[in-house]
């Protein structure tokens, strides 16, 4: 199947998905994108996030997009940064474990998650995303946006930006409207 497919199936579910919750879809206000709606900030992270890893299937990247979005409710975070970072720790891969033994989506070092009370486990997606919004806001809080971003991969000895710019481009492409893409 291809990306192009993937990516419509993706939409198609998270729009099915995210229809049955609300009458309406209420407009959300994401920097720089005042006027998309709830569902169509959800369709957006799902379709780029199914276009790079199409082993996910439509209910995953329902789960995924739904998570993202209640970060963005609970720890007032950009959902586009936070699934631009998903996409530069794990390419939307909810199995990845790096060498360092950093597990799931967000990349959560087993230790940190420890002290969170989440239900399920470390690659459960929604605890593991929770887990890496929880340590990804309380960065930004504490350092800024760009510090925060960089001290999510490097700890508190940031050694370079490259990582930052990773994620901005990623940012960038999930904030392009879906029909540009194709």
């Amino acid at each position: 199947m291809s990306r192009a497919a993937v990516a419509t199936l993706a939409l198609v579910a998270v729009l099915l998905v995210s229809s049955g919750r609300r009458e309406g879809s209420p407009e959300v206000e994401v920097r720089g994108d005042a006027a998309a709606t709830d569902a169509e900030i959800r369709a957006r992270i799902a379709s780029y996030l199914g276009g790079q890893n199409p082993l996910l299937t439509g209910r995953e990247l329902a789960r995924i997009a739904d998570s993202v979005m209640g970060c963005q409710e609970r720890h007032d975070l950009d959902p586009y940064l936070v699934a631009g970072v998903m996409h530069t720790e794990s390419t939307a891969r909810p199995w990845a474990v790096s060498p360092k033994g950093a597990v799931g989506l967000m990349q959560v070092m087993p230790y940190m998650y420890e002290l969170f009370d989440l239900a399920g486990n470390i690659t459960t997606i929604e605890s593991n995303i929770e887990a890496g919004c929880v340590i990804l806001s309380d960065n930004i809080r504490r350092l800024g946006e760009a510090d925060g971003i960089l001290a999510y991969f490097w700890g508190g000895r940031i050694r370079g930006v490259s990582y930052l710019h990773r994620v901005e481009e990623a940012r960038a492409a999930l904030r392009e409207p879906l029909e540009s893409r194709s």
